[in-house]
Order: structure tokens, then sequence, then C-alpha cells
């Protein structure tokens, strides 16, 4: 009897065991995917922050009226390379997309600036880095979701509570936050 007792109790014990194991491990891996998103997105928004000066350099030549809106792209690379957190850099991202925008409605005011291949090539290669950015934000927002359902869900709530596992937060758009750089095309000087 006691036997089978100190076998049913050994056999318990490596069941939790193997059970905290488990969770831990599998709370490890969606925590590591986070990053290993996050790693993604950061590559391609420094590719894009790589190409900024590139653009305003091309678009210095042309539009020599349009410093205001030269500055604002650059300071908003600035506040990318200066964010730390990835709100921080979520907002700085959303203001570059918006620079870009004005930047590139540009070429319908200055048709010498659509004709030139720089400022083409640029804007195909930063339009696929924005398009790669969106489709690495969707990966980063899942992994972050699966997340943060596995560390509320009951059994793995009580493993992420001991290991003091917090909510991640998805990298998003604050339309509150962007800043109006959109340029009147109507008014552009020629």
């Amino acid at each position: 009897m006691n036997t089978v007792i100190i076998f049913m109790v050994v056999l318990i014990v490596f069941g939790f065991i193997s059970w905290l194991f488990t969770v831990y491990n599998g709370l490890v891996q969606v925590k590591e995917n986070i990053k290993k998103s996050w790693g993604n997105i950061n590559v391609l928004l420094m590719q894009r922050s790589d190409e900024i000066p590139k653009l305003v350099k091309v678009l210095k030549s042309f539009v020599k009226h349009e410093k205001i809106m030269l500055d604002n792209i650059l300071e908003s690379r600035n506040s990318f390379l200066g964010a730390s957190s990835i709100d921080e850099k979520a907002d700085a991202d959303n203001q570059i997309s918006k620079a870009l925008k004005s930047v590139f409605a540009l070429s319908e005011a200055y048709p010498e600036l659509s004709s030139n291949e720089n400022f083409l090539k640029l804007q195909e290669r930063i339009s696929g880095l924005e398009n790669e950015i969106s489709d690495r934000r969707e990966l980063y927002n899942d992994s972050v979701n699966n997340y943060n359902i596995r560390i509320q869900s009951i059994p793995d709530t009580l493993v992420a509570r001991a290991l003091s596992l917090k909510e991640e937060e998805m990298f998003k758009v604050d339309k509150n936050k962007i800043k109006d750089l959109s340029i009147d095309l109507d008014n552009l000087s020629e």
C-alpha cells in the first residue's frame, strides 16, 4: 500500500513539474516571438530611415520652396532615431509615413521630379519598405496578441503571475499623435 501511495505522489509531482516546464517553455516561446517580430520591424524602420536623407537630397534640387516640409521629414526621422520604446518608435513611424505621403505627392506638382530616375528609385524603395513594415506590424501584433492571451488564460496565468509577466503593447497607429504634414498642391510654387 505504501508503495502505491509513494508511486502516486511521485507520479503527481512528476506530472506537475512536466506541466510547469511545458507552460514555462510555451510562454518563453511566445515572448521570444514578440522580440523576433519587433526585430524584423526595427530592421525595416531603420532601412527606411536610411533612405530619407537620400530622398531629401534629391528633393532639395527640385523643390527649393518646400523647406518646411523637408525639415519636417528630417525631424520625423530624428524622432525615430531618438526613440527608445516601441510606443515612441510607433509614433515616429506614423510621422515618417505621413511625411513621406506628402513628399511623394510633390511629384504631381513638380513634373521634372516625377521623371527623375533617382527620385523614382527612392520612391519605389521606400514604398516597398512601407508595405513590408505594414506586413511585419501585423505579424508583430499577432505575436503580442497570442502572448497576451496566454498570460491571461488559465492555467498559464498562474505561471505568468509567478514570473511577473505583463501584457505587451501592440504597435498601433495613434492618429491623435500624428502631426499634420500635408501640403496644399494648389498653392505650391513652381
